[in-house]
């Protein structure tokens, strides 16, 4: 059974950073494309960044991109993505995916 658990949501500032987690259980990490999407209220899901497996080709959406940064630990089957400069239109549910796999999200909030 494949399992990820995202973690690390937090309330940040404006211009704030943090730092999300993703842990995969049940399938072959380090062969694994790992995305990350988000959900805020009353939008659609949107796609954040993705990394490829090695050697780790990073994309990102045009909101977020030069802002944050994806990256892997494949030997602790854990995805991350670091937030800097957070805005309130980051404030969202993050999501960590792989394939038709779908984690349960974490929450970051942002504002004064």
């Amino acid at each position: 059974e494949v399992r990820l658990v995202e973690s690390g949501g937090d309330l940040v500032q404006p211009g704030g950073s943090l730092t999300l987690s993703c842990k995969a259980f049940g399938l072959a990490f380090s062969g694994s494309e790992m995305k990350w999407y988000r959900q805020r209220p009353q939008k659609a899901r949107e796609w954040v960044a993705s990394i490829s497996k090695r050697p780790s080709i990073r994309t990102y959406s045009d909101a977020v991109k030069g802002r944050f940064y994806i990256y892997r630990e494949d030997f602790k089957n854990t995805v991350y993505l670091r937030m800097n400069d957070g805005t309130p239109e980051d404030a969202a549910v993050y999501i960590c995916d792989v394939g038709e796999w779908w984690g349960q999200g974490t929450q970051v909030s942002v504002f004064e």
